[in-house]
């Protein structure tokens, strides 16, 4: 059989975009944290992103950021990339959170287009290279219109690829034409930033996931991107349809930062779902019926 090719990975395949732990007092719970960032390395990722969306990065000060950075990177950093999530509204701000990456060994930086304030392409442009410029660490953008209000113009894509640490992107735009279409004329490595999307992307060249579904099922992710490298659609397929439910019951019915919690909860890698406002936990019904949801897929018991 044929294999199918996929992208440049140079974050490896399978990443997760990490939840925070918190504690009950709302402090940044470091021994949580590191213990989501080990059970990720122990389940088929190959990466980690810290401080994302799903980290609930806006709530957390820099110094909280570069606390949890670097116990992430202390505990896994010798065993997956660990890409370190510096996008804001506020260039200055996201060159800091750049710059005290680098310091603290990240291997990456993930750099979301400037929400809530709507600049223009050419601010957006200005951005992206700003903070680019001030480390030497590669840059892989995040495009998601749905939360930012702002997607990428195809032109902007173009052009900042010629930014030598710029790339890759998580593409999360929903469009895989366009994204067929950017990866040929960039050479940038293209990565799911969609669960739902996973197999699509893949099988239209893409590089790999950065997921959130990930904290509960990494190693059937693995297993999907080998299949699709091997040309066994088929089986990726399969396991793509056994993920479905998975995926709709932590991304379509809260808020996918509380109910990764909830999983991780569930697994017992985490021993609570706390998160900070304006996110609230996830509510003991949908927690109940991601149990459910979760034992009919076989999870559960992934925490070996």
């Amino acid at each position: 059989m044929t294999a199918t090719t996929l992208g440049p990975a140079p974050f490896g395949r399978v990443l997760t975009a990490m939840v925070t732990a918190f504690a009950d007092d709302g402090t940044v719970d470091l021994d949580g944290t590191v213990r989501v960032a080990e059970h990720l390395a122990g389940h088929g990722h190959d990466g980690v992103v810290v401080s994302g969306t799903t980290g609930e990065a806006p709530t957390t000060t820099a110094d909280e950021t570069g606390r949890i950075l670097s116990a992430v990177v202390d505990a896994v950093g010798d065993k997956v990339s660990v890409v370190a999530g510096v996008g804001t509204n506020n260039t200055a701000h996201s060159v800091e959170l750049a710059e005290q990456a680098e310091k603290l060994g990240a291997d990456a930086l993930l750099l979301v287009t400037p929400y809530y304030s709507k600049p223009s392409q050419e601010g957006v442009r200005a951005h992206f290279e700003s903070v680019a410029n001030a480390t030497g660490l590669p840059v892989m953008l995040y495009d998601i219109p749905g939360r930012t209000g702002l997607s990428l113009s195809e032109d902007t894509v173009r052009q900042i690829a010629d930014h030598e640490r710029v790339v890759a992107v998580k593409d999360a735009v929903g469009d895989l034409s366009r994204g067929v279409r950017l990866m040929s004329e960039t050479g940038l490595a293209f990565y799911s930033g969609d669960d739902v999307l996973n197999l699509g992307w893949l099988t239209h060249g893409g590089s790999g996931v950065v997921s959130v579904v990930g904290h509960v099922a990494g190693r059937q992710y693995a297993d999907m991107v080998a299949a699709v490298e091997r040309g066994e659609l088929s089986a990726a397929l399969g396991t793509y349809r056994r993920l479905a439910p998975v995926v709709e019951a932590i991304m379509t019915r809260a808020p996918g930062a509380a109910m990764a919690k909830a999983a991780l909860q569930l697994l017992g890698v985490l021993p609570n779902r706390n998160v900070r406002l304006p996110l609230v936990p996830a509510p003991a019904d949908l927690v109940d019926g991601l149990r459910s949801t979760l034992e009919q897929a076989d999870l559960l018991e992934d925490t070996a």
